[in-house]
């Protein structure tokens, strides 16, 4: 990752609200860019977005995907040369709840970004993240490559699917590389696993159910112990999420395609590990147990192969799962402990941070 590449770089986050898009959004800051973002309020409290006070640094527009004309103003009035489409609904057990809303947000809402940026034409470079589930899962044991098969049983993991298979069509269509001097656009989609870090408190994620449940003194409540996930330190993807864009804005159609960026094989364990790990780094004496409700229907097994994004781009995760899960209890930790300042505490822990991680990357 090229620090001068993005610095004073005009830089569309939509999504910019959420988990990913806070962290995405202050690295960019730190980084000098010229970052605007677009999304929803934060649909949780507290929100890392409220708390750092990410607006502070940025244009933030509050706005809804699903509004393409908005989109378009948004690209006429700031002319981003850099995209990062982070906007979604991003919750499994919420899709089955409201699958319309899901499939809306996450397929219409890409059509309208691509629709945006092809027809104000000043972007180089269009990043959309997807998902690991937007592979067809057949439970097996190998890890998924960026030429497998897309499906997804439920309306989220479906929905991620059809995101990736949109953004190919407009590549195809409108962004090909026969064309590339005319439209001057390189398009990807970036695959991650479960992304884990600070800041997060949305509903149905493991480590945020798990920060309430300590908080309160109760016991953690699992679904799904044995479940296997590629988790991942929230700064990794974000790391190659930029790293493709800059691949994308410098040689185009090259890079276009799908990406994985996974973690290490080591990385890839069960609910129970990462609970038990974080309780242990935590400390009090906490306990979890399994919900014994009935459960709508989740991928057991997931793992990605990230080979592609390692010898194409030179990226490869850098922090292993334990540290980064110790890391991840000390952010809240910390946080809890300055609550009575948290909207100042939460920023200064962010930039801790990611200052942090810039400083574990290769010279």
């Amino acid at each position: 990752m090229s620090p001068e590449f993005w610095r004073g770089r005009r830089v569309l986050v939509t999504g910019h609200t959420g988990f990913k898009g806070s962290w995405l959004s202050l690295w960019l800051q730190k980084l000098g860019a010229a970052a605007t973002g677009f999304g929803l309020r934060p649909q949780t409290t507290p929100s890392l977005f409220d708390a750092a006070e990410v607006d502070c640094g940025m244009v933030s527009i509050e706005n809804d995907v699903r509004d393409l004309e908005a989109l378009v103003r948004t690209f006429q009035a700031h002319r981003p040369e850099i995209v990062f489409h982070l906007a979604a609904q991003a919750l499994v057990r919420s899709s089955y709840e409201n699958p319309v809303d899901t499939y809306s947000t996450n397929v219409m809402g890409t059509v309208n970004l691509l629709e945006a940026a092809r027809r104000v034409g000043c972007a180089r470079a269009i990043v959309i993240v997807t998902s690991d589930k937007c592979y067809a899962n057949d439970e097996g044991s190998r890890s998924f490559l960026e030429s497998d098969a897309l499906g997804g049983r439920d309306p989220y993991s479906s929905s991620k699917a059809c995101a990736d298979l949109v953004t190919s069509a407009y590549v195809a269509s409108f962004f090909c590389k026969e064309d590339y001097q005319t439209h001057g656009i390189g398009a990807a989609t970036a695959r991650a696993g479960n992304v884990i870090g600070g800041g997060d408190w949305a509903r149905d994620r493991l480590l945020p159910d798990v920060v309430r449940a300590l908080m309160a003194g109760e016991p953690i409540v699992i679904r799904n112990p044995h479940a296997t996930r590629p988790w991942q330190y929230v700064l990794e993807p974000l790391r190659g999420y930029m790293e493709l864009a800059e691949a994308l804005a410098s040689h185009g159609p090259d890079f276009s395609g799908a990406w994985n960026f996974g973690p290490a094989a080591d990385d890839t364990r069960t609910v129970s590990w990462v609970v038990e790990r974080a309780v242990r780094q935590w400390g009090g004496g906490a306990r979890w147990e399994l919900d014994a409700g009935s459960q709508a229907h989740e991928a057991q097994t997931l793992r990605l192969d990230s080979s592609k994004a390692k010898s194409r781009l030179g990226w490869e995760p850098i922090l292993a799962l334990p540290n980064a899960l110790d890391g991840i209890v000390s952010w809240y930790r910390d946080y809890y402990r300055y609550c009575s300042g948290a909207r100042a505490s939460a920023r200064s822990l962010a930039t801790r941070e990611i200052a942090h991680y810039e400083g574990l990357l290769p010279c």
